[in-house]
């Protein structure tokens, strides 16, 4: 007969899921021991829950299966929080699957005893706790399947004297939906949609990640327009590659080209876009939104024209309403503007850039050491890495130099912590996602302050052999904070980091280390990292004072950098 975790393992098995993730302990030991046993599901043990729940993110935001994590009684369901908050926030299907002290004990105050069902009450679309062999299969099912069509977290909590009680003979194996068929929008919406756009002027679209599935409609509906387009970062996976219409991204980590898009256009049509930053909206605009999650129409920005759809199905109802609009005024200014600012761009990315007149007066502003400019490592990784590399990326500084110079060409994927913008996420994620595949190129973006702070999990890299290329942008500072504190006129204090040489610790636990602090020795360093065979990591020494500016800098950020500058002169133990 079956016990309660075999029958959970075998479910987990028949839906598709490869790896189980977390730290074995007490309650959760009958779900171990029936995933030793199991010839296609492996547990991988992390050596922090947080880790092993950021790593089943990814995988389901990779997959859109069920990405499982787990954590024993109390501190270590607790330890999972942060990851499950990230997976909520990117809609992620993820299972957690929680012990909980033996029933008896339940709500006696019994050591390590925590109340799940309040614990997990904000993160969880789900959460139940199976207290009896007659809730199975069907706790089970609900589990998976709230999971999967609500793409959230479900939390189902085994109690420590539950995972091994034998079943009745002949329980069948929960199964779970999979099927989510998209949404068709109103015909009435459709039309009224399209007399906007019609009788509008000029058009600027804003796509996000919604829209990812609907590039060939997404690309007909701005040749149609003849419409720039501002891509968020999260759309950059599917839409960038070979757009002629992609101004680049709004935001802080954008570009002046956005501005001129949003500035110019009579009518903004959001596509699949959730883009939270309002001051970066522009004012006095008719916007049309379509989005297949109606609770987001309008939360972020006033809308005229609202419409309820899947991105692919909507644009291809809405293209032949459409007329032509033959006027490329403005998306010919927006490009010029763009190609203008990656030029610009494409210079902080030589070697030799504080050797020449353009660079010689910043060099003396904000990079007197001679640091390697983080510009120039983020450029040389997007030359070097596969077509079809997955991309993961910390919180702060590394996405930025991300979102400017690794282009989403070919089959490459991008993932982050871009709704929650939770710190050291970078790593565990391209664990999770190595795991699923050892043979793609898995690279992170790391920050320093993110990577140290589940630095232990590097040594799950080197026990389980998988090779990610871990990117850290070593700046010695949190700068993102430091940016958003000088931006006010503050000075950056509580930023700094004293690191100690990553490379070297990343050597003592088993990586190849690469450390690199010459402009010149980038290019090499990069081609070295990305054709080992095993995992790496690359420490390079940036500059913690390079300045990303925002696509309208105002005069106020402006004194802000200045009186930050001088307070940071002034309070220098130098």
């Amino acid at each position: 007969m079956p016990t309660v975790a075999e029958l959970l393992v075998e479910a987990l098995a028949e839906h598709g899921v490869t790896q189980v993730w977390g730290v074995v302990g007490d309650a959760l030991n009958p779900v171990t021991d029936a995933i030793h046993h199991h010839d296609t599901v492996e547990w991988i043990g992390v050596r922090h829950e947080e880790a092993g729940a950021f790593a089943a993110g990814a995988q389901a935001q990779l997959t859109g299966r069920l990405g499982v994590c787990m954590g024993t009684v109390g501190p270590g369901a607790i330890h999972l929080l942060n990851g499950l908050y990230d997976a909520k926030k990117s809609r992620a299907p993820v299972l957690a699957i929680c012990g909980q002290v033996p029933r008896a004990e339940i709500g006696s105050d019994f050591f390590q005893e925590v109340d799940n069902d309040v614990l997990f009450a904000d993160v969880a679309v789900f959460s139940a706790t199976i207290s009896n062999v007659e809730q199975l299969p069907d706790l089970i099912e609900r589990a998976g399947n709230v999971a999967l069509q609500e793409r959230g977290v479900a939390v189902l909590t085994l109690p420590g004297d539950v995972g091994g009680l034998d079943l009745p003979k002949h329980t069948p194996v929960p199964r779970f939906v999979t099927d989510r068929p998209a949404v068709p929008p109103e015909a009435r919406s459709v039309s009224r949609a399209a007399a906007a756009i019609n009788e509008a002027g000029t058009v600027t679209m804003l796509v996000g990640a919604g829209a990812r599935d609907a590039r060939t409609e997404v690309l007909a509906v701005a040749e149609r327009l003849s419409a720039p387009m501002v891509v968020t970062l999260k759309g950059k996976q599917g839409l960038e590659r070979d757009n002629p219409y992609e101004v680049g991204q709004s935001g802080l980590l954008g570009n002046h080209a956005s501005a001129v898009a949003f500035d110019g256009c009579d009518l903004l049509l959001m596509v699949g876009s959730d883009f939270p930053y309002k001051e970066f909206y522009p004012d006095g605009k008719v916007v049309v939104q379509v989005d297949s999650a109606g609770e987001h129409i309008g939360r972020r920005h006033p809308v005229d024209h609202p419409v309820v759809g899947d991105a692919r199905i909507t644009l291809a109802a809405l293209l032949p309403l459409l007329e032509a609009k033959t006027d490329t005024g403005l998306l010919d200014k927006a490009r010029s503007s763009y190609e203008a600012w990656r030029e610009r761009q494409a210079k902080l990315a030589d070697p030799d850039y504080e050797r020449k007149p353009s660079g010689l007066l910043r060099r003396k502003v904000e990079n007197p050491e001679g640091r390697i400019r983080p510009e120039l490592l983020a450029a040389a990784v997007d030359r070097h890495a596969a077509d079809d590399a997955v991309f993961t990326s910390d919180t702060g500084m590394a996405t930025t130099w991300l979102a400017r110079f690794v282009r989403m060409r070919g089959e490459r994927r991008l993932l982050g912590s871009f709704n929650l913008g939770s710190m050291a996420n970078a790593m565990p994620q391209a664990l999770g996602v190595q795991a699923l595949d050892r043979q793609r190129q898995v690279v992170a973006f790391c920050g320093d302050g993110g990577l140290t702070m589940l630095l232990g999990d590097l040594i799950t890299a080197v026990t389980l052999k998988l090779p990610v290329k871990l990117v850290v942008f070593d700046n010695g500072s949190l700068g993102m904070v430091k940016l958003e504190m000088e931006q006010v006129g503050l000075s950056p204090y509580g930023t700094r980091l004293d690191n100690p040489d990553l490379a070297r610790v990343a050597e003592a636990i088993g990586l190849k280390g690469i450390r690199v602090e010459d402009p010149h020795a980038v290019e090499g360093a990069v081609l070295e990292a990305l054709r080992h065979d095993g995992p790496v990591l690359l420490d390079v020494v940036t500059n913690a004072d390079e300045i990303a500016i925002p696509p309208k800098p105002t005069l106020e950020q402006g004194w802000g950098f200045a009186i930050a500058k001088s307070k940071e002169f002034l309070e220098s133990p130098e």
